[in-house]
């Protein structure tokens, strides 16, 4: 038995975003920078492990918005022109810095390299379609898939039992549609629980959540291990929380990895840089400039202002991201062996949940992190095993019974993220809906055709205008207008549905309308709401 085990989970979610209404929209970005960035290197470092004879072992919340925008062919078409354009600055910028900027000659050919494989790879190898990507790494014993709230719905701030269930048998329908099977576990959207959502989990054959630490901490009774294992509710669900240490080391402004100099600078971009009758054929028809991606200049300090930047140089961060990886297995081997002392009966888990477009959009580095500290922890020790949580409750380690504390992993642990004198306004609206949403559901018994519809657009209304993403974006000061807006439209779309309902005067080139916008979750079932 080693010492420890180890378990790197990864939160793959994105908003659902999608405008055919228009020939081209900013938000959608959101989207193609993180199939770029982050799911392509992910999958193919994931997939070169595996061939290698290195296999890693983790778990992986794939979340269902994003598997729907991965499966949409719109979308599918419109990253492909992206990555293209992309691909076609590169190769211009290449030319450029070899005479204009040659201090830039590595970081430019790093892009045109990258690029292409990306574009061979989204093409050729994948097909275009990620998510047989990730199902074949799941099948080959690579990843855990996991699930997570149907539409990222804060769970606790939910108003009613069917809107908070449905949030859940939603997920785990389209979890089966896209994987093939049952999710062994879900990532509870913001990691935010409070006590009696574990019964709907288990109502839905869910084995297992992720929470933060305090989540566990402050439970009753007192953990016996603190974060360092698992507890199990009184109903069999197990709890897997946040190892704070290990946050720190990846997560932190001041002494995490993402900060040292010589890795990519986020916020210096070619968008705002180059002259712009050279950016021009590459910006989106309004001509107004915006991240394209294509990021030149290394932190260099933390001081340094942005136009002290210097040239960032792929070599020395490559080499840097090995020595992270290195110090980063050297303290799990350490903490282990600190927390083997401890508890010499038991072996410790330590649990490290991010978000995964922390690996390869804001910390570019990350995925060459992930593939150095797999292949350290398979070649050069025995002492921490990687595991999923799935692979821990296999185990049959014995695990302490506890009712956990209500808790998420924003700011300060509670629920003020999402719920405060900045977005408190949402709530009336989305709970009047929710109520709504359960007497229509209730009343209709046999519905016919166009009344089917219409519930069930209610029901991607609903769950669209109940997206965590809205209300996190206000509090963030980022994307404010389009976020209250994109949460009114769905407000909106649900009343004049509901109103058709009703009245009985039936409008149907407008529900058609609706229905074309907001296509996710063909397989929905309005009577998911039912009381």
């Amino acid at each position: 038995m080693p010492k420890g085990y180890f378990s790197l989970i990864l939160h793959a979610h994105l908003p659902f975003v999608r405008h055919p209404e228009y020939p081209e929209f900013l938000e959608e970005d959101w989207l193609y920078e993180a199939i770029t960035e982050v799911y392509l290197p992910l999958i193919f470092i994931f997939q070169n492990l595996h061939d290698a004879g290195a296999t890693p072992r983790l778990a992986m919340n794939v979340s269902p918005p994003l598997c729907e925008m991965l499966a949409d062919k719109l979308l599918e078409e419109r990253y492909t022109r992206h990555l293209e354009n992309l691909l076609a600055l590169a190769n211009k910028e290449f030319e450029r810095v070899q005479t204009e900027a040659p201090d830039f000659y590595d970081v430019a050919k790093m892009y045109v390299e990258n690029l292409s494989a990306a574009l061979d790879l989204w093409n050729n190898k994948y097909q275009r379609n990620l998510i047989n990507a990730f199902r074949e790494l799941q099948d080959e014993g690579v990843l855990e898939i996991i699930t997570c709230c149907a539409t990222h719905g804060f769970l606790p701030l939910i108003s009613t039992h069917e809107s908070r269930r449905a949030q859940i048998e939603i997920a785990v329908k389209n979890y089966k549609k896209h994987f093939g099977r049952q999710p062994r576990g879900i990532w509870l959207a913001e990691c935010a629980y409070e006590p009696g959502i574990e019964n709907l989990l288990k109502d839905a054959g869910i084995e297992y959540f992720i929470s933060d630490s305090h989540s566990i901490l402050y439970g009753d009774p007192r953990p016996r291990y603190g974060v360092h294992a698992p507890v199990l509710c009184e109903n069999g669900v197990a709890v897997f929380a946040r190892d704070v240490e290990t946050s720190q080391q990846v997560w932190s402004a001041e002494v995490g990895y993402p900060g040292n100099v010589v890795y990519r600078e986020f916020y210096r971009d070619i968008g705002w840089d180059a002259p712009m009758d050279f950016l021009k054929p590459h910006l989106p028809k309004d001509g107004e400039r915006k991240h394209l991606g294509l990021k030149y200049h290394r932190i260099t300090s933390k001081t340094a202002s942005q136009n002290a930047k210097q040239a960032y140089v792929p070599a020395w961060a490559r080499e840097q991201s090995a020595k992270d990886a290195q110090d980063f297995l050297n303290k799990r081997i350490e903490q282990a062996q600190i927390l083997r002392e401890l508890h010499e009966e038991h072996p410790p888990l330590v649990v490290s949940p991010y978000d995964a477009e922390l690996y390869g959009h804001w910390w570019f580095e990350g995925p060459q992190f992930i593939d150095y500290l797999f292949r350290k922890f398979h070649y050069d020790q025995d002492e921490v095993k990687p595991v999923t949580p799935g692979d821990y409750l296999d185990a049959k380690i014995p695990i302490q019974i506890q009712q956990p504390t209500a808790s998420s992993w924003g700011e300060n642990g509670y629920y003020k993220v999402w719920l405060n004198e900045g977005n408190s306004w949402m709530y009336p609206y989305q709970h009047d809906a929710e109520r709504k949403m359960t007497a229509l559901a209730n009343k209709f018994n046999e519905p016919n055709d166009i009344e089917r519809r219409i519930l069930n657009q209610l029901a991607r209304e609903l769950l669209l205008a109940q997206s965590s993403d809205w209300a996190f974006q206000i509090y963030q000061g980022t994307t404010v207008q389009y976020s209250s807006n994109r949460f009114k439209m769905h407000i909106h779309r649900f009343t004049l549905l509901a109103k058709m309902l009703e009245t009985g005067e039936f409008n149907e080139p407008l529900l058609k309308e609706i229905e074309w916008r907001d296509n996710i979750f063909a397989e929905i079932d309005f009577r998911d709401y039912r009381s």
